[in-house]
């Protein structure tokens, strides 16, 4: 009995701070200002927080309880895939867009808060750009409009 308390006790002093410190992780991700071309002919930009690596792709928006209006993450991806998305651990309502390789929009989705369940392109894509749910509407961005990729 005595070493069960002991290995409770070595596994919670171990485990625990390395959960917390996995709930806090930030990255320091690079912003650049995407430019949206629409079927109206304008151009709408959104400044996105690039997210090239799988550890930052897994992590995303989790935990941030505002995302300001004209702010987005771009997920980018080694190759063209169905992508799912799940709002794990997030807090603020957001709109998805799946992007294939040429930079046209393919489906455009909202995501409910904490939500498991998984969102899916219909397509094989290669780019996921999340936003403040509306935003894409309300900025007049539809399915088959370009995001200009460089």
């Amino acid at each position: 009995m005595k070493s069960f308390k002991f290995f409770a006790v070595f596994a919670a002093c171990v485990f625990i701070p390395v959960f917390v410190s996995c709930q806090n992780k930030k990255f320091n991700l690079p912003v650049k200002e995407l430019e949206i071309l629409t079927s109206a002919e304008n151009s709408v930009f959104v400044k996105a927080e690039i997210a090239q690596k799988e550890e930052e792709r897994n992590y995303g928006f989790m935990n941030r309880k505002n995302i300001p209006e004209g702010t987005g993450m771009l997920f980018v991806f080694e190759k063209d895939q169905v992508l799912s998305f799940w709002m794990k651990n997030t807090p603020h309502p957001l709109s998805i867009a799946y992007i294939d390789r040429t930079g046209t929009i393919q489906n455009i989705f909202d995501m409910t808060p904490f939500s498991l369940a998984p969102v899916k392109s219909t397509r094989s894509v290669r780019y996921a750009l999340e936003v403040p749910q509306g935003w894409f509407e309300k900025a007049g961005i539809k399915t088959g409009d370009k995001i200009v990729l460089d």
